[in-house]
């Protein structure tokens, strides 16, 4: 696993911006209610082994919590989810975040994560798609959502065509599947939050967390 800091020691598909892939194999997917919760939960995390925290823009309290754990978890590497619009790009690097993930993507929400100066993951669940990101020079994107968008046998299908095409799937991943997509060449890392049960969360039952995010840490096959 690459140590969270610095960051600019990633590799790059565009050559000057690290790749959200090589952070770690699997990436925490959170949805932060209260602020209170992103700093313990993202300590929790870190000490089970996964650094890279997608933060995903689906709650009001999302950037305050990226804010938070960039403040305060200097070995986290936090990061913005569900980025859909060229203001949470900006929004959410003025918060701290360390790279973008979005569920799709649009020219002008590419052209704004392009110019962040941080490392994104556009999503995509369709060949066409894919060829599009190509032809824009984007190899690294999030496959979303993975499993009900054909899962592995759909990844692996896009491996022989499209070779250069790097994946994060996210969507539907648990425990139990993880290591089949990790075990796919042009798959480096994946998505999910069963490391972070909700009654867990409510209940500040951090232990619990880290002990879940050791366990997916060692999921790599």
């Amino acid at each position: 696993m690459v140590s969270p800091s610095p960051s600019p020691s990633f590799s790059s598909s565009l050559s000057s911006l690290p790749s959200v892939l090589e952070l770690a194999p699997v990436v925490p997917v959170v949805v932060v209610e209260d602020v209170s919760d992103a700093v313990p939960l993202a300590r929790a995390l870190v000490a089970g082994g996964l650094p890279a925290i997608e933060v995903t823009l689906r709650t009001p309290v999302a950037l305050d919590a990226i804010r938070a754990i960039s403040d305060a978890v200097p070995d986290a590497v936090v990061g913005a989810g569900t980025v859909i619009s060229p203001g949470q790009v900006a929004d959410s690097v003025a918060a701290g975040a360390r790279f973008l993930v979005s569920p799709g993507w649009t020219d002008a929400l590419l052209d704004a994560m392009r110019g962040s100066g941080v490392p994104f993951l556009p999503g995509v669940s369709t060949t066409s798609e894919v060829v599009a990101l190509l032809e824009r020079g984007v190899t690294d994107m999030k496959f979303f959502p993975a499993e009900a968008a054909g899962g592995t046998a759909y990844l692996k299908s896009l491996g022989g065509p499209l070779p250069q095409a790097r994946f994060c799937p996210t969507g539907g991943i648990g425990p139990a599947v993880a290591p089949e997509y990790l075990a796919l060449p042009n798959v480096l890392c994946v998505g999910g939050s069963w490391m972070l049960p909700a009654d867990a969360v409510a209940g500040g039952d951090w232990a619990r967390v880290e002990e879940l995010a050791r366990e997916a840490a060692g999921l790599v096959p």
